[in-house]
Formats: C-alpha cells, sequence, structure tokens
C-alpha cells in the first residue's frame, strides 16, 4: 500500500474526542501533551503515545504540548531530554509548548499546602517499609498511621521544615489524606512528596523536597489547560486519584484522563529500566543501537519516520492488551523502503571473477535504472571491468537441487550487463575456492540471444571501481518472542543479532552516499549509511531488514 493510499483508522479515542466536540466541551477545544520522564531515550512504545497525542491534536486543530516529567533528578539528564526533542521532531512533530514539571514546583508546593490547610494531607514520619505494611493488601483494608490525625499548623510547619532542608532524605513524607479502607490501593494515602537531596539539572539545589508523579502529573494537566490527558492502561487504576487531586483543589481546569493498551512488541523489551542495563553492561552499544527498539536506534538502523508512524497507525489504539509480531514492525520499513529506496549493488561476500576474453585495459559504463518502479529517481553510472567479484553464495561447486546461479561450465547474467561462462575454478592449498576463471558473450548485453536461455541473474561490482565497506548485519536482539517471559530477560539474548562483514564491495556511486541514506542491496536487503562511524575513508552500512520475513515459521 503506498504512502497516499492509507487511511485514517478509526478509534475509541477518536470517537470521544468527537463527541466532546459535538458537546462543545472544553470550548470545542481539544489539547493533548507527552509527558515522558527523562530518564532514557524513548523507544518504540513511545513512539506509539507521541503519535496519539499530536495526532489527535492536530486531526481537532489543536495543540499538544512536549513536557518533561522531570521530578525525579537522580535518574534524568539533560542528554535525554535533548535525545526525547530529537526523536519527536524526527518523527514529523512539533510541539505547540514545551514545559517541566520542574516549572511548577512551587505552584505545586503551595497546592500541597492548600491540601494541608484543608485537612487533606498530612506529614507522617513512618518509614517505607512501614508505609507499606499500613496499607494492607487487594483484599484486607490499610491501616491508619499514627500521624494521620496530627494538627494543620503542625503539618504546615513540618511541611515548611521539610522545605527548608532540616530533615534527613527519606525521614519524613507528605502523604494525601483519602481512605485506608478503599478497595483502590491507590487511594490508601498516597505519598505526594518526599525528601532527596540530589541537585536537579534544571533547577539546581533550589529544592530538597520533590512531587511524586501522580501528584505532579494531574496538576500539570490542569496548569496547562490539557482536555483529554492520554496515557497507558497501567494508570487506570491511578485515575480516581488523579480525579481526587484536582476536586479536592477544585483547580480551575479538570482534564479528562483516558487510558489505552500500550505497546507490548515481541522479541523486544519495553521497559527503560531494563534497556538501560543492556546499555550500561555493554549487551548493545549505546542507546542507539541499531538493535534496540529505541528510535534512536531504529533511526540509525535505516527506519523512516513515515514507516513508524505507519507502524503506529496499523496496530491502532484499544482497551485490550495484545503482542504485536515484530514482523508488522518490520513489515512496514519493508514497504516503505520497497518504494523509495534507491537500488545499488554491494557484494557482501567477494568471490573474485576474471573474464578472461575481456580485454584487460578496458572498461564500459551501463546506465542502470536507481529504482525499477520509480523513472523519476533517474539512472546511474555502473562501470564494468575485466576482474569483478560476485557473492561467494552465487557459485556452487556441487550445486543443490534447483540451483540457477553459476557452476563451473554453466552461464548467468550478471545484472544489467552480460552472460558469462564459468570455464573453470581456482582453489587454494586448503581448498578454498579463490577464483573462478570465465568468458563473456560480447552479443549478450541486456538481452538473450534468439533460442538461448539463461535464467538465473546475480549481482556483482567491478573489482577496479568499487569500494571496500563494512557491512553490519543486524538481526533481532533476543532470540525469544517474550524475553521477560524467560527466568532472566537477558537469558533470551540472541547470540547472533550482529554479524560484522569487514571485507564487502559496493558500487562506487556509494562513495557519495549522505549520512543515513538509505538504499536497498539488490538481492540483499535494506541497508543504510552509518550515521556515527561512516566516512568517505572507510564506509559502514547497517542492514535495516531482509528483503523478506526470515524468522517466518
Amino acid at each position: 500500500m503506498s504512502t497516499a493510499e492509507k487511511t485514517v483508522a478509526a478509534n475509541f479515542i477518536r470517537h470521544i474526542v468527537a463527541a466532546d466536540l459535538e458537546q462543545h466541551k472544553n470550548d470545542n477545544k481539544v489539547a493533548t501533551r507527552f509527558p515522558p520522564e527523562p530518564n532514557g531515550y524513548l523507544h518504540i512504545g513511545h513512539a506509539k503515545s507521541i503519535c496519539l497525542n499530536f495526532t489527535i491534536a492536530s486531526e481537532n486543530n489543536g495543540t499538544c504540548n512536549l513536557r518533561f516529567d522531570d521530578t525525579n533528578p537522580e535518574k534524568e539528564s539533560i542528554e535525554y531530554m535533548e535525545a526525547i526533542e530529537r526523536d519527536v521532531q524526527w518523527l514529523g512533530f512539533q510541539w505547540a509548548a514545551k514545559f517541566h514539571a520542574s516549572d511548577y514546583f512551587e505552584q505545586l508546593y503551595q497546592y500541597a499546602v492548600q491540601l494541608i490547610q484543608s485537612g487533606h494531607a498530612y506529614v507522617d514520619d513512618l518509614s517505607p517499609e512501614q508505609i507499606r505494611e499500613y496499607r494492607g493488601t487487594l483484599t484486607e483494608p490499610g491501616k491508619e498511621s499514627p500521624n494521620r490525625n496530627r494538627p494543620v499548623a503542625e503539618n504546615l510547619d513540618l511541611f515548611q521544615r521539610m522545605r527548608e532542608g532540616e530533615f534527613a532524605d527519606g525521614e519524613l513524607v507528605l502523604r494525601a489524606k483519602i481512605d485506608m479502607a478503599s478497595s483502590n490501593i491507590n487511594l490508601r494515602d498516597p505519598t505526594i512528596y518526599r525528601i532527596r537531596r540530589v541537585h536537579h539539572q534544571r533547577t539546581g539545589d533550589d529544592w530538597c523536597i520533590y512531587p511524586m508523579y501522580d501528584y505532579t502529573h494531574c496538576i500539570s494537566d490542569a496548569i496547562e489547560n490539557i482536555t483529554h490527558s492520554l496515557c497507558t492502561l497501567e494508570f487506570e487504576d491511578h485515575r480516581p486519584l488523579y480525579d481526587w487531586v484536582l476536586e479536592t483543589l477544585q483547580t480551575p481546569s479538570h482534564p479528562q484522563q483516558i487510558e489505552f493498551a500500550r505497546l507490548q512488541l515481541e522479541y523486544a523489551v519495553m521497559s527503560k529500566r531494563k534497556l538501560n542495563q543492556l546499555v550500561t553492561e555493554g549487551h548493545v552499544n549505546g542507546w542507539d543501537d541499531p538493535r534496540m527498539p529505541t528510535i534512536a536506534g531504529m533511526r540509525r538502523a535505516g527506519y523512516t519516520p513515515e514507516a513508524i508512524r505507519d507502524f503506529c497507525e496499523r496496530i491502532g489504539i484499544t482497551k485490550k492488551d495484545a503482542w504485536i509480531e515484530m514482523g508488522v514492525l518490520e513489515n512496514c520499513i519493508r514497504e516503505d523502503l520497497n518504494e523509495h529506496a534507491p537500488r545499488r549493488m554491494a557484494v557482501l561476500n567477494p568471490l573474485r571473477v576474471v573474464i578472461e576474453n575481456y580485454p584487460e585495459n578496458e572498461e564500459e559504463h551501463y546506465a542502470i535504472a536507481n529504482h525499477p518502479q520509480q523513472p523519476e529517481m533517474g539512472t546511474r553510472p555502473v562501470p564494468f571491468s575485466q576482474v569483478i567479484y560476485i557473492e561467494q553464495n552465487d557459485f556452487a561447486e556441487i550445486p543443490p537441487k534447483k540451483f540457477k546461479r553459476l557452476v563451473e561450465g554453466g552461464e548467468v547474467r550478471l545484472r544489467g550487463s552480460y552472460v558469462i561462462k564459468c570455464e573453470h575454478m581456482i582453489k587454494d592449498d586448503t581448498g578454498n575456492i579463490t577464483e573462478l576463471r570465465c568468458t563473456y558473450d560480447p552479443d549478450t548485453l541486456g538481452k538473450n540471444p534468439e533460442g538461448r536461455k539463461v535464467k538465473g541473474v546475480i549481482h556483482w561490482v567491478s573489482a577496479k571501481h568499487s569500494l571496500p565497506a563494512e557491512i553490519r548485519l543486524y538481526d533481532r536482539l533476543f532470540k525469544v518472542a517474550n524475553p521477560d517471559a524467560e527466568s532472566h530477560f537477558l537469558d533470551a539474548l540472541n547470540p547472533d543479532s550482529l554479524d560484522i562483514l569487514e571485507n564487502c564491495r559496493v558500487e562506487a556511486s556509494l562513495q557519495q552516499a549522505e549520512s543515513g541514506s538509505r538504499f536497498q542491496f539488490e538481492r540483499t536487503g535494506y541497508f543504510c549509511v552509518d550515521s556515527k562511524d561512516s566516512s568517505a575513508d572507510k564506509l559502514v552500512f547497517n542492514r535495516t531488514v531482509t528483503l523478506r520475513d526470515t524468522w517466518a515459521s
């Protein structure tokens, strides 16, 4: 399906927003936000949320903010913030405004004071272990803290002193006073502030107390006048707390939280903690390793933003968790690159071929189409000379049944060139084939003479004109569909997820290929110029995806 033929699929969130507009809710405005925590690079699951939030806004002439949830400075950094901005823009979206939760630290503090003053929050000195113990279980109600009924004045004093740094980390917390007997464990007096003496990347050492996510998120949404707060299903049980905070504070704006199923992709992990472990322990070469499901990794692998957006639209938005096959994602990039990637010839495992009846000092150049179905892409000159390289597996000393490539005494057509015949092979002392001696038929350039059938067509490059290259054959990082089901997810790592080929030969036209540019290497797969390691002196290509699904059963 071409890009022009792709349609927007209906989903329950689109229906909710459409119904709200019909009823003139929110003054006929739609405002969404994408609120990542800057504690790692974004992955394909975040891409689903990005596409949803930004497209819902754009489809309804609304706005979408980018807001960093930077309330846990121990794990956050400017590097991650910059990477997130880069990824959102690369996917093709631009935020209406950029905010940080830290922009609201003073407002959040004053709202907490308001909760204390109204009797809806208290300072607690129970330890984290005691708080968990007092909370109860899913089947048993919680137990009230001895500090739950502190006088308001005492709570205000303690909270002010918490802010001023009088207490040690973890010594006191501020808790919302809701219902310790609630069937929803999130309403059993959740912690909304904790003491942490950590330098913040934006506010420095101004604060030693930081608000919790559940408290921060809903107020930030309200401050920004968000109309539809779209989040994944794990926050469904948190929605009553979201609403309680806003209703209790009587904020002028009360966004509607709507939950959808998160992306669960086979042969990948989506936990930032696990992705960080893969990076820090050296199982991959950074957050942008092409095997990673991060947006940065997929970009470096050669994925296009169009393919990722197409994937997010295809899998849809539902309320039910479901596993998505990796093949669905890979087919999206195959279809995109099949339509848009120019063709080139590259020999990954070269076998030298000497064409004995071709003049040694002559060469010729053919104009070969850059794309067989896209004439507007034009042609490129491909040089031919006496010595060429073909793939080792395009020759067989003992051919298997139905083998249609080159054998001793047999013929094959060189892509866009002549028919050649293998006269004999040369082996080294160990019996390995090092060279083929062939002849060519000068009457077969681009055609088969009448009555002569040559079924096999192989790709090749001129030895004199081709360039050396390193080609990295990336495959799925895990060998099982659900790595999290293993006793330890690292046990499921695929030992064959990367194969580096260092003696490859590619067309000379690739010398000028720009960083990140994508190509189909004919009969081999889709590849891109590595954005980090490739240079004019050393070409490096990453395999984006094979021509066909090699994992299909």
